[in-house]
């Protein structure tokens, strides 16, 4: 069964091509050659302010450049995500887009103090791929891989995105070119997949 799937590629640098672009387009590629109907969302490539506190977020309109954007990932079933390890995060770029695009009552509805609230994002699936400098296992386990349990829990599974799956890529600068194929390959075996 095609699904809709929105790939998300949160790199800032809009204007270069980096690992990350090329894991996302493997993923892309393979979806779209397996039927599944794929938009892409270039963060890098967007203009928006940065919300500067609760009344922005609640209160002032999207900026027209996201609506696009906002549209893509409601219409998706899927997201993919993608992005770098940035001192430690994902970088403030895609923060902030995320900040934009998922404002209270488009994502979640607030309830009475102590209720549970109404997660608007339900049905949805994830898959984070993130890449990085660091060895994957010391990131998870001495550094506790809080960036990618951030955007899993606070974010997407608050949200009602569930599940979400999890790829790191570590130790970037130092892979063979053999070693890349196969983070490519795998990202079209998810893409084919549509998971």
């Amino acid at each position: 069964m095609a699904e809709r799937i929105a790939v998300i590629q949160g790199h800032p640098d809009g204007g270069s091509h980096h690992l990350c672009h090329a894991l996302s387009e493997a993923y892309y590629e393979a979806a779209v050659a397996a039927g599944h109907d794929v938009r892409i969302v270039n963060v890098g490539q967007l203009e928006f302010p940065l919300i500067r506190n609760k009344m922005e977020w609640e209160n002032d309109p999207l900026p027209a450049e996201l609506a696009e954007a906002q549209n893509d990932l409601l219409w998706a079933e899927h997201w993919a995500l993608f992005y770098p390890i940035w001192l430690g995060t994902m970088p403030a770029m895609l923060k902030g887009f995320l900040e934009q695009v998922l404002r209270p009552g488009l994502s979640y509805v607030e309830s009475e103090p102590g209720e549970m609230w109404d997660r608007l994002l339900v049905g949805r699936s994830a898959r984070i791929v993130v890449t990085m400098a660091t060895n994957t296992l010391v990131y998870k386990h001495f550094y506790g891989a809080h960036s990618v349990k951030n955007l899993e829990r606070n974010i997407l599974k608050f949200c009602g995105i569930d599940p979400v799956k999890t790829t790191l890529i570590g130790e970037v600068h130092k892979k063979s070119r053999q070693q890349l194929e196969r983070s490519l390959k795998q990202m079209e075996v998810y893409g084919s997949k549509g998971i």
